[in-house]
């Protein structure tokens, strides 16, 4: 999935809040809120307020978005939450989300109904399907594509990502799937599919220890579950009224509780009870995430973008790519407008500056320069390969005017 927002602002991403004072830009925050968008309850767990993004456009299926928010970015090292539907797609728009780009995160995908085709450059296809995990590693660079299925008449799912720590940011692309057992108890019931919680342990492999767990509970049920008192952990409220640690969550809000806790009360209130837990140990880094991008500096992240576009076409390569020896003509000095055609038929025009491709990278220029690396040592093409004849890949958005750097 893809981050679609036109203008994304840079995250400067720490594990726990900001204070009051400490909140980027100039809002502030309401009465009884910790930062805009946060609350700190009695409890001592945070609540966060999903926001509404439009996922790929006008014609888009909207995502409700609980992380990042502006003053908290991580649950550990988780440092993005999409969640969506029930979308009932005879009537609502499908999810179509053409090639784009990732660097230094992992994307995890989770689905209630529905089914979507994930395809991606390091030559992974799959259906993602209810109840079955889906982990793209991206590494130090990785493009794929999202669609649901024709067949899937309602959507209902949520996709994370996690950052890697800096000694494993680079590693090669991959993709890992699993379809966890389900662990039961007495009026409720579990699906473990990353980390170990219950007496389960997902055999998909994380670069830091990570908790992901589907819970069901039946009406005036309650799950105590003993977790590690150094995680960080979160509950998403799907369905049904749910409590947390003495906290009930409004629909939809993400509840946060710090380290230090050693058991998470879980319950269910007069109704069935659809939630999602989400924790971890906590990243102890400084990211820069902007876009689909996380890095640790403004410079990778302008280098990230730079490369992707050049490798979509969409701009003129930089000096120092390897594509620059390959295009006749100077770098770009204006930029002009091409047609492409998009996922549901339509036409749309995308810029592209003077000197760039056009196209993806592909056939006899992308045969001539196998082998070849950026001057970071990157293989080049940094987002990978892509089959013939898919849809024209999402062009990467302006860079914010400010420098991107940590705060934090």
């Amino acid at each position: 999935m893809s981050n679609t927002e036109t203008q994304p602002k840079e995250q400067v991403c720490i594990n726990g809040p900001y204070t009051p004072d400490e909140v980027p830009g100039p809002s502030a925050p309401k009465n009884g809120e910790l930062s805009p968008g946060i609350t700190r309850t009695e409890s001592g767990v945070e609540l966060l307020e999903p926001r509404e993004v439009p996922l790929g456009g006008p014609r888009a299926m909207n995502v409700r978005r609980t992380l990042p928010q502006r003053a908290r970015s991580l649950v550990g090292a988780w440092c993005f939450l999409d969640f969506y539907g029930p979308d009932d797609l005879t009537e609502a728009t499908p999810m179509r989300v053409p090639r784009h780009p990732h660097t230094g995160l992992a994307t995890c995908s989770w689905l209630f109904s529905g089914r979507i085709d994930h395809m991606d450059s390091a030559g992974n296809w799959a259906t993602v399907r209810p109840g079955e995990v889906a982990m793209m590693n991206a590494g130090r660079g990785i493009s794929h594509s999202e669609f649901s299925t024709f067949d899937t008449k309602v959507l209902h799912g949520a996709q994370l990502w996690y950052a890697f720590p800096d000694e494993h940011r680079f590693v090669e692309p991959s993709l890992d799937t699993h379809r966890p057992e389900p662990v039961r108890g007495q009026g409720w019931e579990a699906k473990v599919f990353l980390g170990e919680l219950l007496g389960y342990r997902s055999p998909v492999k994380t670069y830091i220890p990570l908790t992901g767990a589907e819970l069901r509970l039946e009406p005036g049920q309650v799950l105590e579950i003993d977790v590690p008192a150094d995680h960080e952990h979160a509950l998403l409220r799907i369905t049904g009224d749910v409590g947390l640690n003495g906290c009930w969550l409004p629909q939809d809000h993400l509840a946060v509780v710090d380290p230090g806790a050693r058991t998470l009360r879980i319950e269910a209130g007069d109704e069935p009870v659809l939630a999602l837990l989400i924790g971890g140990e906590p990243l102890g880094e400084q990211i820069v995430m902007w876009w689909n991008f996380v890095g640790r500096s403004h410079e990778e992240i302008a280098g990230y973008r730079a490369n992707y576009q050049a490798e979509m076409g969409f701009e003129a390569p930089a000096e120092d790519s390897p594509l620059q020896k390959k295009i006749a003509g100077a770098p770009a000095t204006q930029i002009t407008t091409e047609t492409a055609s998009q996922p549901d038929g339509t036409q749309e025009e995308v810029d592209v500056d003077d000197g760039a491709l056009g196209d993806p990278v592909h056939g006899d220029l992308r045969d001539a320069l196998a082998g070849t690396q950026y001057p970071d040592g990157t293989p080049f093409p940094q987002f990978g390969d892509f089959p013939p004849g898919q849809s024209a890949p999402l062009p990467a958005p302006p860079l914010p005017n400010t420098r991107m750097k940590p705060r934090g």
